[in-house]
């Protein structure tokens, strides 16, 4: 088996070279992916996993690609991970650190509203109604109606780093 002959540390770098850093890239375009096509991306994860960890091929468990002391790695299974990356994209765009052509896509109910709502002491983005499944899958649409769907905490948070460590936690518990 080529698993064992590989130290952890050879594993972790062959693992994220090849394999998360392509789950991770792009991710965001995978929002709305049928449960099927879904399911093919995190069959990949649980296998990566498992050449991490060593465990045999036919490990039902996905207990260690959550949280696995031995190697360090506390992943997200990739549907939350999709979620993670629209999240903090929303984040960077309320708080101006993304590109414009993001943040037009993500306001603020505050902003935009010239009435005083009582939704804008939540941090409320305004969500875009659309007319098919197609339409709802793209960023303007789907961004802001996952940021409605965080707990207020987790939208009026400071910093990044701080948004990024408060998903996570709360991904993980969901």
């Amino acid at each position: 088996m080529v698993a064992r002959s590989l130290s952890v540390e050879a594993a972790r770098s062959l693992v994220q070279a090849f394999i998360t850093s392509r789950l991770d890239y792009c991710n965001a375009l995978l929002h709305g992916l049928p449960d099927r096509l879904m399911r093919r991306l995190q069959s990949v994860q649980n296998a990566a996993a498992r050449l991490i960890t060593g465990a045999p091929r036919r490990d039902t468990s996905t207990s260690h690609r959550y949280c696995d002391s031995s190697t360090g790695y506390h992943w997200l299974p990739v549907r939350r991970r999709v979620d993670f990356k629209i999240a903090v994209l929303v984040f960077q765009c309320l708080t101006g650190q993304a590109p414009g052509y993001l943040a037009e896509d993500c306001q603020l109910i505050a902003d935009v509203s010239p009435r005083r709502l009582r939704s804008a002491d939540t941090a409320t983005c305004v969500t875009r109604r659309t007319s098919n499944i197609f339409g709802d899958r793209c960023f303007a649409a789907a961004g802001p109606r996952l940021w409605n769907s965080l707990p207020i905490n987790l939208r009026q948070c400071d910093s990044l780093e701080q948004f990024k460590r408060l998903l996570k936690t709360f991904l993980f518990s969901a």
